[in-house]
């Protein structure tokens, strides 16, 4: 497996602990071609919906993409597009920091599994049409961290006629 491979193994896995730790199933398009790799749905009523879901296109970096405020990521046109677009699923972009070195990913012992650095998250539903070419830099804020409790609080949301 190369390394691409790897970190698209690693930042599954992330959005999969996430997820099942906030007690949601997970499905997987068979095929990629609308810029959606999983999708998470609640399976009871959440709000006025039941079953709400929420799709997610994953992108991972090891690359310096962080400051104090903000991740800038260079991201492809066509996901920008496919992703900013009015959809009956919400759906939002997730980017997993992953160490530079393979060997920093997970930390393990006896007593915990650690894996390493963070996840982000951020919603391009109605942005504007760009007169990029090939890709769009997003800024993330950092206080966008894809966590449990952000998952469901955004399944809540959904569940009750918001977005994410």
């Amino acid at each position: 497996m190369d390394i691409n491979q790897q970190k698209e193994q690693f930042s599954s896995a992330f959005v999969r602990v996430v997820a099942t730790v906030a007690g949601y199933a997970l499905y997987k398009p068979e095929v990629d071609e609308d810029s959606v790799d999983w999708g998470i749905a609640a399976k009871r009523r959440t709000g006025k919906l039941y079953s709400p879901r929420l799709e997610l296109q994953l992108k991972s970096t090891s690359r310096n993409v962080i400051d104090d405020s903000y991740l800038r990521y260079p991201l492809s046109l066509k996901n920008y597009n496919e992703l900013r677009v009015k959809t009956h699923v919400p759906r939002i972009l997730v980017l997993v920091l992953i160490p530079e070195h393979l060997t920093d990913w997970l930390v393990q012992s006896e007593s915990e599994l650690l894996m390493r650095h963070c996840a982000y998250w951020i919603s391009l539903g109605g942005k504007p049409q760009t007169q990029n070419r090939t890709s769009v830099t997003i800024e993330i804020p950092r206080t966008n961290q894809f966590t449990v409790k952000v998952l469901q609080s955004m399944i809540e949301r959904i569940g009750n006629g918001g977005s994410p």
